[in-house]
């Protein structure tokens, strides 16, 4: 990707509860033209691809394209924070700092597995 691209935050748009994530988090960036919200499955393998990316990536978590470099699960949500700006921004560079960034990792796992059970949670949301 040329560096002039816009950055993607790339979810799981048949996951209600990843759609109100990526909602939410877009609503709060203070430049939304510098970045694309786009469900993987709106992509297709070829726009994955594209973004180096695979369906296989994309299943098990979120992503933050920008550049060429890929950030996934608690990383992309700490790179969609800092787009934010201001406490937002401040957020998600603490989610970068050891021993956060272990820590956020952790997190971010236990709420991809349990999805399902958050509010807005479809039955796709158990995959």
């Amino acid at each position: 990707m040329p560096a002039d691209t816009p950055a993607v935050l790339v979810y799981d748009g048949d996951c209600g509860f990843c759609t109100t994530s990526a909602a939410w988090m877009a609503a709060r960036w203070k430049d939304p033209t510098t970045i694309e919200v786009r469900p993987w499955q709106q992509l297709g393998e070829v726009g994955l691809e594209r973004l180096g990316l695979t369906v296989d990536d994309v299943s098990r978590a979120a992503w933050w394209v920008k550049d060429g470099r890929t950030s996934g699960g608690h990383l992309a949500v700490a790179r969609a924070l800092m787009a934010a700006g201001g406490g937002w921004g401040l957020v998600g560079r603490v989610l970068l700092v050891p021993p956060v960034r272990s820590l956020a990792g952790v997190g971010y796992r236990v709420v991809a597995r349990n999805r399902y059970r958050l509010p807005g949670a479809t039955p796709s949301c158990t995959n």
